[in-house]
């Protein structure tokens, strides 16, 4: 699908639950969210419909989301199902790592193609303060479950607070000298929980690697590895994994964007940042046929923005968070 701005859109978030069993403090108040009602999430089959309706107008990757998509039941098979869907290439997965030991070998199996894990620091004290409720040996327990696996490349996405984590930049990076996994720096975004906290703690990537190189740290180009996103891959000497940066706001790749995300409720959101969600849940139970439906993939397509406005608007009055949207 192409859209406005001359974009190839051949990538699907799919958000498959709101639940998680983490309180990120960027992500959702410590009391968490009023989750939305079962009957109002898709069901797997509605997700797979609606999945090989976008993988027949192009979509090729698809990258199940959350909330934490482990806490899903049945959620190996529904990966399985998906990866057989014709036209999709390549099947990802976010998760926070902590049940990941107990799927990682189904998920391979199940076709599975690779994983991004999300860990904010190495510190246990300090991850339990970020999460308010984990540990981090836990995380850990999963990267070796998913490296075990073969769930190449292994991605841990680690978003960057000033204050909070930023301290931890070099040891995150030195992984890659032990580990062959790929760490990727992310700038904190005012979205949700993370608005308050976006002007006292943001950091940029222009800051982050010139706090990397004054720790002695030095990061040459490196080509990229497999995915459809929008990170810049460098490398450390003698390392077994990259070192990325995902700029979404100091500069921003927006106009590069190949992605819709699609939520647990069914809707369709052509921008992360846009309000605009397009309902596919309501014509699919009324018995909508697949005509109907790629014209709302259609319309979502047509009506992706050119680039968003975080930087100037922050994210208001929204009341949508990350979890709701689709991590």
């Amino acid at each position: 699908m192409i859209d406005a701005f001359a974009r190839d859109i051949h990538y699907l978030r799919v958000s498959v639950t709101d639940r998680c069993n983490l309180r990120c403090v960027y992500c959702m108040p410590e009391e968490g969210l009023p989750l939305v009602d079962h009957r109002e999430v898709l069901r797997f089959e509605e997700f797979e419909r609606l999945i090989a309706i976008a993988a027949a107008q192009g979509v090729r990757r698809v990258r199940i989301t959350g909330g934490e998509p482990l806490v899903r039941k049945g959620i190996v098979p529904f990966v399985a199902r998906v990866k057989a869907i014709t036209g999709i290439e390549d099947v990802a997965l976010t998760t926070n790592g902590i049940l990941l030991p107990r799927f990682a070998g189904d998920l391979k199996a199940a076709g599975l193609d690779r994983v991004n894990i999300s860990l904010d620091t190495l510190r246990p004290e300090r991850f339990r303060a970020v999460t308010r409720v984990g540990c981090v040996d836990d995380v850990w327990t999963g990267i070796e479950a998913a490296l075990a696996a073969d769930l190449h490349p292994v991605k841990l996405n680690v978003v960057v607070m000033g204050g909070v984590n930023d301290d931890e930049l070099a040891d995150f990076a030195r992984l890659t000298l032990q580990w062959p996994i790929h760490v990727r720096f992310i700038e904190l975004m005012p979205i949700g929980e993370g608005d308050p906290r976006f002007r006292g703690q943001f950091v940029s990537i222009e800051q982050m690697q010139a706090k990397m190189a004054r720790e002695g740290l030095r990061l040459g180009n490196h080509p990229g590895i497999r995915g459809g996103g929008p990170a810049r891959y460098h490398t450390l000497e003698g390392a077994l994994g990259t070192v990325g940066f995902i700029s979404a706001m100091s500069k921003h790749f927006c106009a590069a964007c190949n992605r819709l995300r699609l939520t647990a409720e069914g809707k369709l959101r052509p921008c992360l940042h846009s309000r605009q969600e397009i309902d596919l849940k309501a014509p699919m139970r009324r018995g909508a046929p697949d005509s109907l439906l790629s014209l709302i993939f259609q319309k979502a397509v047509e009506a992706k923005p050119y680039q968003h406005s975080m930087l100037d608007e922050g994210w208001g009055d929204r009341t949508r968070r990350m979890s709701q949207i689709g991590g």
